[in-house]
């Protein structure tokens, strides 16, 4: 079995934090996005790894070579144009079309294992695909399922209607990808859409039309990505984890602060008279002085003084300085605030 991730997106409801950077490599407590996937990843068997590039794609290439090629093989397949999820998919066609294929969305963090993941695809015995799925408030923003029996008779792309309260989650076991790949090939010659875009979940859709068992397995502790408020809620329930289970989180030794856990401070960091926490995120050669920070991600090389922020994403190389309370700065923006 290979995996494979889409991480060709631009990140568009992320912004001003993509303008300069891919948001797969946007920091969630104390590493990248895609590197939590990855990390996840390495709970199972497989060496493999598609990774769908497009958009600032040499940042992905480089960070996933120099942290993780000691583990994974790369595959890079760019996907150009950007045609939507299952368009992503279907540029991998040559690389992925010869074996089982485990699909992850590269916004999606999840604490519960990969490995479990696949354990409970395979104790859905023979059937050509499984997708992990979640019972969610809004099901209206996500791919949605219906199921009868224990099989999945409906998916729907983010549906004004859904027809359950069950969201796809954003994992996906494919046991016949050659199936897989009929159906993309299908829906891309007959021009089929949603929301102007080819849709993983239509293809899907077309396996099930062609009497293919499609089943669920229920995932935990799914974290989206892909907005600034799911963002620093990922960035929060990670730090805990990480507090919980001792992981060593600060790198650096700030001088007259205060430390409110969970934080994660990275090597390199410049940190004097500031309270900072909880929840709050540094990345390397960050500089924080006079300064009150919770609930917040601060890129590398960052410079805050004499602020108060809360809620906040500043970007790398930013400048903050005055006061305020809520801020999203993008990367090398620079921002004085007087009293």
């Amino acid at each position: 079995m290979r995996a494979l991730i889409p991480a060709a997106g631009r990140g568009t409801r992320l912004r001003p934090q993509t303008n300069t950077k891919p948001k797969s490599l946007l920091r969630v407590a104390d590493k990248p996005i895609i590197g939590h996937i990855l990390d996840n990843l390495k709970t199972t068997q497989i060496k493999e790894v598609i990774v769908i590039l497009g958009y600032m794609k040499e940042p992905i290439a480089e960070y996933l070579q120099k942290n993780y090629s000691n583990r994974f093989k790369f595959i890079f397949v760019e996907q150009e144009p950007r045609l939507g999820l299952g368009h992503a998919v279907y540029v991998a066609k040559e690389q992925a079309i010869d074996q089982p294929l485990m699909i992850l969305l590269g916004d999606m963090i999840f604490l519960q294992t990969y490995k479990d993941m696949l354990q409970k695809h395979n104790k859905n015995g023979e059937c050509e695909a499984s997708i992990g799925v979640k019972e969610v408030d809004q099901p209206q923003n996500y791919g949605n399922v219906k199921i009868k029996n224990g099989k999945i008779t409906k998916l729907v792309e983010k549906p004004s209607k859904p027809l359950s309260n069950l969201a796809i989650s954003g994992v996906y076991i494919i046991n016949d990808t050659p199936l897989l790949y009929k159906a993309l090939e299908e829906i891309m010659k007959k021009g089929v859409q949603t929301k102007e875009e080819y849709q993983l979940t239509d293809a899907l859709q077309k396996m099930i039309d062609w009497k293919s068992h499609l089943k669920t397995f229920k995932v935990e502790k799914w974290y989206d990505c892909g907005r600034k408020n799911t963002l620093l809620e990922a960035n929060r329930i990670i730090l805990q984890e990480k507090h919980k289970n001792h992981t060593k989180l600060t790198h650096s030794q700030p001088a007259n602060t205060i430390i409110i856990p969970p934080v994660a401070i990275a090597e390199e960091c410049r940190i004097e008279n500031s309270v900072l926490g909880p929840y709050v995120s540094v990345a390397e050669n960050a500089t924080i002085k006079n300064s009150i920070i919770k609930n917040t991600i601060i890129g590398t090389h960052a410079q805050i003084e004499n602020t108060n922020l809360t809620n906040t994403l500043i970007g790398d190389e930013a400048i903050v300085k005055g006061t305020l309370l809520e801020l999203n700065v993008g990367d090398h923006a620079s921002i004085h605030l007087t009293y």
